[in-house]
């Protein structure tokens, strides 16, 4: 069976309930038993066949019970508003897994984790992220606010560079590590302060992360 052809290349702002760094990351379980997360993305460049991607933005909310891998998991998509029939339908596909090599993406990984997903929500988001100074907003009124920070040196204040390399990450190569809060509304309630987030120039197509 044939996939549809996709890429997307752009810019990441993740922020989750989990320590600075995200056990996650290492094949350890949560920080605090669970997982809560809410991931951004602006696509800088991207396509599903003929269909434009270049400009949009998403967000996903996400809460597991327990770790990641053990399921159960709930999501809600919101795409920009002004995205088309057409661009709408090609993002869900992609954010849902569909048209992807099995385990090849963040998107596929996760969407074989969820048990409840909520309809997706086309709304006016606003996004704004600096990877190399690791500072982000991303806000949908009414419905969310996240922002990403440095973490900062708890002597002198002084914002700390890390960065986290996965040569066979399924979400991305190299990531800056940083702080982050957040705060939602509608099917999925969460919110942390000061928690994990980090940020990426993500590129994927159906095959995986593109090196």
């Amino acid at each position: 069976m044939s996939m549809a052809d996709w890429r997307m290349q752009g810019v990441e702002f993740a922020t989750c309930n989990c320590n600075w760094g995200c056990p996650c990351q290492f094949s350890a379980l949560p920080s605090h038993g669970k997982c809560e997360a809410v991931v951004s993305m602006r696509i800088d460049q991207g396509h599903y066949e003929d269909v434009k991607l270049d400009g949009l933005c998403w967000v996903g909310t996400f809460a597991w019970p327990k770790a990641i891998h053990e399921g159960n998991g709930r999501c809600q998509l919101f795409i920009e508003e002004r995205a088309t029939a057409e661009q709408r339908e090609a993002l869900l596909r992609i954010l849902s897994g569909e048209d992807t090599e099995p385990g090849a993406t963040v998107f596929s990984v996760f969407a074989s984790t969820l048990g409840e997903l909520y309809e997706p929500q086309f709304v006016p988001i606003e996004f704004s992220v600096d990877v190399d100074k690791r500072e982000a907003r991303t806000r949908i009124p009414g419905v969310l606010e996240a922002w990403g920070e440095p973490i900062r040196n708890p002597v002198s204040g002084q914002p700390q560079e890390a960065r986290l390399v996965l040569p066979n990450g399924f979400e991305f190569t190299e990531a800056q590590m940083a702080s982050g809060s957040y705060r939602t509304q509608g099917a999925i309630e969460i919110q942390s302060q000061q928690g994990h987030s980090h940020f990426a120039r993500l590129h994927f197509t159906g095959q995986g992360v593109v090196r």
